[in-house]
């Protein structure tokens, strides 16, 4: 009998993109890196503390040399083969960047929203670099699609006092269970408004998911930026570290130290 003609998948190669530059990471457990940021268009919540611009827009931005200030543009969507050309451009011999790089960001807005897209590009892009991905930690159906290619995962407690919006603890706690098959990082944006509650419940929340004292996860409290300051005082902060570390957790608090450092 013939055998019926197969065509392998289409591979989708433009995406919705804000912006493209190469910088310093300045939160997290990557701290310090220096990464090729990627952002993507589009999110699925509203917290009222987000700094990052993710509406969808006709043109990319994309920095020319690091550190410059200076962009392109890129017509939206981006193709993947004009990414990876920058990025390849950024890890030349003749670059004076060659190898810095560690790592990419692939950040949002949600970047999880283009799962499809994504479990198309990541293959190709980890060949260049490995692959951290920033999220806000409730799409995990979407986490699953690309979890093969992910080193890193960095999600987001989303705590009401500080979104306006009711923690989603559910979509969190099945998410933080598909991270932990790679190196996970718990991040919670607090602020002077945050309550004891909000940590209390977070930390029963990490410590009944994650095995005990996991080395794949990290816990990082991020004080709330305001006008580029950290907008709590050192004793609430050591307080609330408290209430964290008193579950077994090891506690870093880390603020956003981009915006100190004048960086993107």
């Amino acid at each position: 009998m013939p055998v019926p003609v197969t065509h392998a998948p289409e591979v989708q190669t433009t995406a919705p993109l804000i912006e493209v530059f190469s910088s310093i990471q300045g939160e997290g457990s990557l701290l310090g890196r220096r990464q090729v940021f990627v952002r993507f268009s589009g999110c699925n919540l509203q917290c009222s503390y987000c700094d990052t611009p993710y509406a969808p827009r006709q043109e990319c931005r994309v920095e020319k040399v690091p550190g410059s200030g200076t962009f392109t543009t890129w017509d939206n969507p981006v193709k993947l083969a004009t990414l990876v050309a920058y990025v390849r451009s950024l890890m030349d011999e003749r670059s004076s960047c060659q190898d810095s790089h560690h790592s990419f960001a692939i950040t949002g807005g949600e970047p999880l929203l283009h799962a499809e897209l994504l479990k198309q590009w990541f293959p190709c892009l980890q060949r260049l670099l490995p692959i951290q991905l920033e999220t806000n930690g409730t799409l995990p159906d979407a986490l699953r699609q690309v979890l093969p290619w992910l080193d890193w995962v960095v999600m987001d407690i989303k705590l009401e006092s500080q979104t306006g919006e009711a923690t989603p603890w559910e979509a969190h706690r099945a998410f933080l269970r598909l991270a932990l098959q790679a190196q996970c990082c718990v991040k919670l944006v607090v602020g002077d408004s945050t309550p004891d509650s909000e940590l209390h419940t977070a930390a029963e929340l990490l410590v009944n998911t994650a095995p005990p004292y996991s080395s794949n996860l990290d816990v990082v409290l991020q004080p709330r930026t305001v006008n580029g300051s950290c907008s709590i005082s050192g004793s609430k902060l050591l307080r609330q570290q408290d209430i964290l570390s008193g579950y077994g957790l090891d506690v870093r608090v880390i603020p956003q130290t981009h915006c100190f450092m004048q960086l993107l």
